[in-house]
């Protein structure tokens, strides 16, 4: 026991010698390994660690006037926070004052506007507490504010976004739950991010949290420790299932309240354990993003599908071999159609065709199943191919990669956890290794690989052109016989599915058509194609916050304006199936998809005129998944607005009936 008190006071008496040294940051780390920090060492801790030890009076140059446009509004809030702690009166108004002159000149300094609830008051109270000079106060409420506070923490920030891609990594069950109250992070945790914890937490829980937060350094610990704040009451929420989203949105809202401070250490060791079992790329890629309030669309992950994963990441994983086995350790699943893959592919990669979901749905569950029987006997042999995280690779192109979604989707469906994706794909990689692919890439084929063959085929194009002018002109012949007999294909399948069809643009029926003739020149509504229009910018526009429609299937079905009913899956853009009902009315197109938790119960997803589809795809490879598009014409064009997905297997029956219909409501608007 003396041993171990010995211990205690020694890191004490090693921080005092340090202090007097000059130290660093790290050093008091070192020291003191998030321990909390004595009362009167603490303010020149956070000095250090925040880096505003050496850092002048800035409220210097403050004027001392008063005028921002919400001056009272702010003059009212700092009364009102000031007015719960437990300081006298007169004590009081000098932390007011203190309060409001920060907030004013840091408004002004930084072109700001402060706003009621945006945290900056919590923030400033635990500094107030380490009785210091109001002018460091202000610098290490800057720096926390710099450095910690994420910038984007707005509802279609990237922050929030974050959080929710590292609840689906970590406990994709619990993420799924709160997806299906419509419960997203910035609902709950703005005021965590915003604080720091501060307002919720009480003020000997927030000085523990933050002795340990500055000596970490780390301004992604925020999203970790509020990852283990929701994990941590699972079992709570998720027995929350029948209550009002409301009254699980302030459950979780206040869940920090209840730590204690004798938790704090355990609570920032679990959340640094969840750290180390997560990829870093996406650190690394959005730090700036995220704390500079700089925005970048190209780096936003609003419809990331789950966790992105950098191509420098995986490969450094790959060679660095089994290691240490708590950190990160990738099982790659290169999910590209079988001609790519075996036209070069990482060493380790375990091949899984994405298009066998489509066209053989049991010989995919049967790969899916090889998948883990090889992933598990990786693990035990140690094997360097061997790793819990599962991290898919695409090719790279979005006519493949939306197949690689759908096999992404229906892993995080089943709530497999670890679920990461290659950013860029088998095109990334390749770029990566340069001019030397086939060094570090097995089986690689020049000829065959998506990225090499383009260049390689013109290198040979050169060649051949040199060797005579009859070769070029057979070459020619030959081209042009091919493209003649693709297109005479195209025809011939698009007749088949419409007989009545010819090649003229999509448009509307126009009333001065004349009469015998009104469908002759229309294109057929349904058609065989590559179905590559896609609408940029994802799904269709975000689900209304308004009360969901839930029906009983059965019930619904009696509907007599009911023309056919088609069960089928709903495909959205990022891949994820959804068990629903296809109707089509007299008038509508509704699609009913199934509650989970609830048997013969559905929620009306879509409602839509049939009016208002212009065209329905399939592709060729996989008929069974049926696009409709709508929108409206524009000379002999189409702007297409939006579209629905799905899987049904009696495909060519429910476009048939939905051309039928379209084509008797054009009838009837005629008569």
């Amino acid at each position: 026991m003396a041993s171990s008190l010995d211990d205690d006071s020694d890191w004490v008496t090693d921080l005092e010698t340090a202090l007097l040294e000059e130290c660093s940051a790290t050093d008091v780390y070192c020291i003191c390994k998030g321990k909390p920090l004595p009362e009167g060492m603490r303010s020149e801790v956070w000095q250090i660690c925040l880096d505003v030890r050496d850092k002048g009076s800035q409220l210097d140059n403050f004027n001392e006037i008063f005028d921002l446009s919400n001056q009272s509004e702010l003059r009212e809030d700092c009364t009102k926070f000031v007015s719960k702690l437990d300081n006298d009166g007169e004590e009081q108004i000098s932390v007011v004052s203190d309060l409001e002159s920060i907030i004013t000149f840091y408004c002004k300094s930084r072109n700001l506007t402060y706003s009621r609830n945006n945290g900056w008051i919590e923030l400033l109270l635990p500094l107030l507490t380490l009785k210091i000079p109001i002018c460091t106060v202000y610098n290490l409420f800057e720096a926390i504010r710099d450095n910690f506070i994420p910038q984007s923490y707005q509802a279609e920030g990237n922050a929030f976004h974050i959080l929710r891609l590292l609840l689906l990594y970590h406990d994709p069950e619990l993420c799924s739950f709160l997806d299906s109250k419509r419960i997203t992070p910035d609902k709950y945790c703005s005021t965590w991010f915003q604080s720091l914890f501060a307002a919720t937490c009480n003020m000997q829980v927030i000085i523990n949290m933050w002795d340990y937060y500055f000596q970490q350094s780390d301004p992604f610990l925020i999203f970790f420790l509020s990852l283990i704040m929701v994990i941590n009451a699972r079992e709570h929420i998720m027995s929350l299932k029948k209550e009002t989203t409301e009254v699980i949105i302030d459950t979780l809202s206040n869940m920090p309240s209840a730590l204690e401070a004798d938790d704090v250490g355990d609570f920032c060791s679990l959340a640094q354990y969840y750290a180390v079992k997560t990829p870093t790329s996406f650190r690394n890629d959005l730090i700036q993003n995220i704390y500079s309030g700089k925005t970048d669309d190209n780096l936003s992950v609003s419809q990331a599908l789950c966790l992105p994963v950098s191509v420098r990441e995986l490969v450094q994983n790959v060679a660095q071999g089994a290691g240490n086995v708590d950190s990160v350790r990738f099982f790659l699943v290169d999910c590209r159609p079988f001609q790519q893959y075996n036209a070069g592919h990482l060493p380790t990669a375990f091949h899984l065709d994405c298009n066998l979901m489509l066209q053989e749905p049991s010989a995919f569950n049967t790969a899916v199943q090889g998948l883990l029987s090889a992933q598990k006997q990786a693990l035990e042999h140690g094997s360097n191919a061997g790793g819990e995280h599962l991290c898919f690779l695409g090719s790279g192109r979005n006519e493949e990669d939306q197949y690689t979604h759908m096999v992404v989707a229906s892993f995080l469906q089943k709530h497999t956890q670890y679920v990461s994706l290659l950013t860029g794909g088998y095109i990334s990689l390749h770029n990566y290794f340069n001019n030397n692919p086939s060094q570090f890439l097995s089986d690689h084929n020049p000829k065959l690989c998506i990225v090499c063959a383009p260049v390689y085929n013109l290198n040979m194009s050169d060649k051949n052109s040199k060797s005579g002018h009859s070769s070029d002109i057979f070459g020619k012949i030959s081209a042009v016989m091919k493209s003649k007999s693709a297109e005479v294909k195209e025809k011939l399948i698009d007749y088949i599915v419409n007989p009545n069809s010819s090649p003229v643009q999509e448009r509307h029926v126009s009333s001065t058509d004349k009469i015998g003739k009104r469908y002759r020149n229309v294109a057929p509504v349904f058609s065989i194609d590559d179905d590559r229009d896609y609408i940029t910018g994802g799904e269709h526009p975000k689900e209304e916050e308004e009360t969901r429609e839930l029906v009983q299937i059965q019930q619904w079905l009696k509907n007599p304006s009911i023309v056919e009913h088609f069960p089928c899956e709903e495909v959205k853009l990022n891949g994820f199936m959804y068990k629903s009902h296809l109707i089509i009315t007299t008038s509508d197109l509704v699609v009913l998809r199934e509650v989970p938790d609830q048997k013969g119960v559905a929620e009306v997803i879509v409602k839509r005129p049939l009016s208002a589809i212009v065209k329905i795809t399939a592709r060729k490879r996989h008929p069974a998944l049926i696009t409709f598009k709508y929108g409206v014409p524009d000379g002999e064009k189409l702007i297409i607005s939006d579209m629905d997905r799905f899987l049904i297997p009696n495909a060519d029956k429910a476009t048939k009936v939905v051309s039928e219909q379209i084509l008797k409501q054009l009838k009837n608007r005629e008569c």
